[in-house]
């Protein structure tokens, strides 16, 4: 800047009114963006007249709306950097309270495995005494048989050996005969009775039943984990097919013979005898139960809200649906494309439908014994993704569900 000292120079975006050329005493009206400097007419016309010159007020202005949008950024990142922390401070407490939540299903679950083991072993224990104490109340009885007999036999042996003692053989064969014979009363045979019993297996068996257990219960906490996120469904009439007449409490639904009339919509079953739940998910974890207690046919689950609702569905989950069901009374299915025949240890009364829609996950259990019945896993590849709300889904086939 050296060699700009003979002109004044101000910042552009300062309020110049009043300032004044000190080389020629005139207004400093002009902008020269060559020389980054405020001019006077005189001095463009004299040193700057090759230069980007450009009033001064428009470059006030073009420069202090520059300035005021630079600042309205700043602001907005700002408000951004704000928002991301205090995102990040309550995604800090959601993790703490999912964390003291799996911390606390952790205690429950290792308390009930440490009083289980505890009872397991406590169990061992009192078996094994028990046999033991078996073992001493038998022993007692065998030795006093066993005691029994041999007073019989020294008694008979002192017999003998009064006999013996006689010189008079007249005597002595009139004594053997009165003792019936020379040989040995009869006595029972001792070789294979041990007072010793056997513990083989005992400590292997408690251990077997010991996994029994332990998988029951693991069972059991699966099942009361997924029921933390239970909902409240309620069918809903107006996607329901016309031969489908819902309760009033939107809890129940029939199949009947023949159409009802009803008004059609986008959303109502034409070709098959369904109905969908009222609420739909997007997000999460959903929890809800069914009852097909006394029913031979029946499909559940969920379905993506783009079902085609006016065809005959496949139920599948490259047609948006992820369910399992009955047919002739004892054959369950899940109806995977194509469906999976499932062997069950028990017919189910109630059914349990989890989905955790972040992880891709669809699971149905038998409620009353806790066991898993089926998982649809890894639902997010191509055609069969969670992109869109998922519905509970109901197809009842005959009889009040």
């Amino acid at each position: 800047m050296s060699g700009l000292k003979r002109h004044q120079l101000i910042d552009p975006v300062e309020n110049l009114e009043g300032r004044m050329c000190t080389k020629h005493d005139k207004p400093l009206e002009l902008f020269c963006k060559t020389d980054q400097t405020c001019v006077c007419t005189f001095c463009n016309v004299l040193d700057h007249k090759m230069h980007d010159v450009v009033p001064l007020k428009e470059q006030y202005e073009g420069k202090k709306a520059e300035l005021g949008k630079t600042g309205a950024e700043i602001q907005q990142m700002i408000q951004k950097k704000q928002l991301k922390i205090k995102k990040i401070k309550q995604s800090v407490d959601l993790s703490k309270n999912d964390a003291d939540r799996k911390i606390a299903e952790g205690v429950q679950v290792f308390t009930s495995l440490k009083e289980s083991v505890e009872r397991g072993l406590n169990e061992l224990i009192d078996t094994i005494k028990e046999k033991q104490k078996t073992t001493e109340k038998r022993a007692e009885a065998l030795i006093k048989e066993l005691e029994q007999e041999i007073s019989e036999l020294m008694k008979r042996s002192t017999e003998v050996e009064q006999v013996l003692r006689s010189e008079d053989y007249l005597h002595l064969l009139q004594s053997v005969q009165s003792l019936n014979t020379i040989h040995p009363p009869p006595t029972k045979d001792w070789t294979e009775v041990s007072g010793h019993p056997s513990y083989e297996g005992t400590v292997m068996k408690a251990v077997a039943q010991l996994e029994v257990t332990l998988s029951k219960l693991f069972v059991e906490f699966e099942l009361k984990r997924v029921q933390q996120y239970a909902v409240d469904v309620t069918l809903d009439p107006d996607t329901a097919h016309p031969e489908l007449i819902l309760s009033d409490d939107g809890k129940q639904v029939i199949h009947v013979n023949g159409l009802l009339i009803l008004l059609d919509n986008p959303e109502r079953f034409l070709n098959n005898a369904c109905v969908l739940g009222k609420q739909g998910f997007s997000s999460g974890r959903f929890y809800f139960e069914v009852q097909v207690k006394g029913k031979i046919e029946w499909h559940l689950g969920v379905a993506r809200e783009s079902i085609n609702r006016k065809e005959t569905i496949q139920e599948s989950p490259q047609k948006g649906f992820w369910a399992i069901g009955l047919s002739n009374g004892n054959e369950y299915r899940a109806l995977a494309g194509p469906p999976v025949l499932l062997s069950l240890k028990s017919q189910p009364q109630k059914v349990g439908v989890f989905v955790d829609y972040e992880e891709g996950l669809v699971s149905f259990y038998d409620v009353d014994t806790a066991a898993l019945i089926y998982s649809f896993t890894g639902c997010s590849f191509t055609g069969c993704s969670f992109t869109e709300k998922l519905f509970p889904f109901f197809h009842p086939f005959s009889n009040w569900w």
